[in-house]
């Protein structure tokens, strides 16, 4: 990846869109410095630090939750609504064929409705935040004349326009950068959180004066199962079932066509990150309203649900396995659509050997991809689950386990790895469109 990143600055028109990364990268991060008039830092912060949820997702986004930051609420609002955008382009039939069939224009609605929802859900959001906390002294109604309805507006003016800010931050860097936008944004958020956590234990390793011995065990140890988690991700990722395809040789006017022998990768991971992001939001929802509607409620429903179904319990845990098993095979029918390659195989005169055309052929794909999602699930399962628990065994709740989640690290090196390869195949545009020349 390095030697990726080397070449590519030697390049200039790849070296520009590296360097606007960068720059709408550096915006994001400064934009979660930058805290909002009217919210009282050091009470939200003791807040968030004391809650094991909110905590999490202010790690996710470099703890501009716990600054009260102008993007505090970050890719949250965005990502909640991708989640339920896509359910309902399954459930309703005319999204369904928008999506399938409606070429660049459905996307774009379909990215509208998105935005619109994303918009909703910060606005909730944002005034869940400005009460919840308000009325645990979180804000500072002095500024604006103590007049609570000012003030409140104002934080949820702000918080929306950050988490909007957001989004577009995301398509800029897509648009005009390299790789994914949002994945970048939630990828410098997670590394922020973890080199914070770096240093903290660095600074545990001498204190007055003292050496700690169980500091410098336990960040060794820290680092050797990094070291084997990044490896057991990448060569995961690298996985794939390749399907062989013969094509049969056509006469086509006085031009002889096909006879050619390819294949059609299945990858393992093929999904990536997604069904453990879209699972972790969906469970995390209901805690969310809680943390921020009823913040001090700790009896009835919402401390039953908090102490046996929220995070870190074992129920919570399997529900997290379960649905990250039924997000991989929602995604892999989407993005894995076997009667549309079926139909194209069989339009262009191939075939997959010892399998008929057609419906026979849809099927046996579908079976390959049922076997490999079914190990890409497992893994992903086992990947959000295993080693957290691992982490919190060791090194308690807090810092280098809290900061460097599996799910995190998971993220961390999805997004690297296809970032690698958008930088490879932005180089390679380029020698094509400089031979073409």
């Amino acid at each position: 990846m390095f030697k990726t990143l080397t070449d590519a600055f030697k390049i200039k028109e790849v070296r520009n869109k590296l360097i606007l990364t960068l720059v709408l990268l550096f915006i994001y991060r400064l934009g979660c410095w930058l805290p909002i008039p009217g919210i009282a830092t050091s009470a939200l912060r003791t807040k968030v630090e004391g809650n094991t949820f909110l905590n999490l997702l202010s790690s996710v986004s470099g703890g501009a939750l716990s600054r009260g930051s102008f993007l505090a609420l970050g890719v949250s609002p965005y990502i909640t609504s991708s989640i339920i955008i896509q359910l309902l382009s399954v459930v309703i039939p005319s999204w369904q064929q928008l999506a399938r069939d409606g070429g660049a224009d459905g996307r774009k609605k379909i990215s509208l409705y998105t935005k619109i929802a994303a918009l909703i859900i910060a606005i909730a959001q944002a005034i869940g935040i400005a009460v919840g906390f308000g009325a645990a002294d979180g804000v500072n109604i002095g500024i604006f004349g103590g007049n609570t309805f000012i003030c409140y507006a104002f934080i949820v003016l702000m918080l929306t326009t950050g988490a909007m800010f957001t989004v577009w931050l995301g398509e800029k860097i897509t648009e005009i950068g390299v790789g994914n936008g949002m994945s970048l944004l939630i990828f410098v958020g997670i590394l922020s959180s973890a080199a914070t956590a770096i240093v903290g234990n660095f600074q545990n390793i001498v204190v007055d004066g003292q050496v700690n011995v169980t500091a410098i065990w336990q960040l060794v140890l820290f680092i050797v199962a990094l070291i084997a988690i990044f490896g057991l991700v990448v060569f995961v990722d690298g996985g794939e079932r390749r399907v062989n395809v013969q094509y049969a040789k056509q006469m086509k006017g006085r031009k002889m066509y096909g006879g050619q022998s390819t294949y059609i990768p299945v990858r393992v991971n093929a999904n990536g990150v997604m069904p453990i992001i879209f699972a972790s939001t969906l469970l995390s929802f209901p805690q969310m309203l809680f943390s921020i509607f009823w913040p001090n409620v700790t009896t009835g429903f919402i401390g039953f649900y908090n102490k046996w179904i929220g995070a870190g319990s074992w129920v919570y845990a399997i529900l997290m396995a379960i649905l990250i098993l039924a997000f991989a095979y929602f995604y892999a029918t989407i993005n894995f659509d076997t009667d549309r390659i079926s139909r194209e195989i069989q339009q262009n005169g191939g075939f997959i050997t010892g399998i008929r055309p057609g419906k026979p052929t849809a099927q046996y794909l579908k079976s390959i991809n049922n076997k490999i999602t079914l190990f890409g699930a497992i893994f992903l399962a086992f990947m959000a689950l295993i080693p957290t628990v691992l982490f919190t065994a060791i090194w308690g709740t807090q810092g280098l386990a809290n900061a460097f989640s599996a799910t995190g690290m998971l993220i961390v090196v999805s997004v690297a790895l296809e970032f690698d390869k958008q930088l490879e195949a932005q180089m390679m545009m380029r020698n094509y469109r400089g031979f073409l020349k």
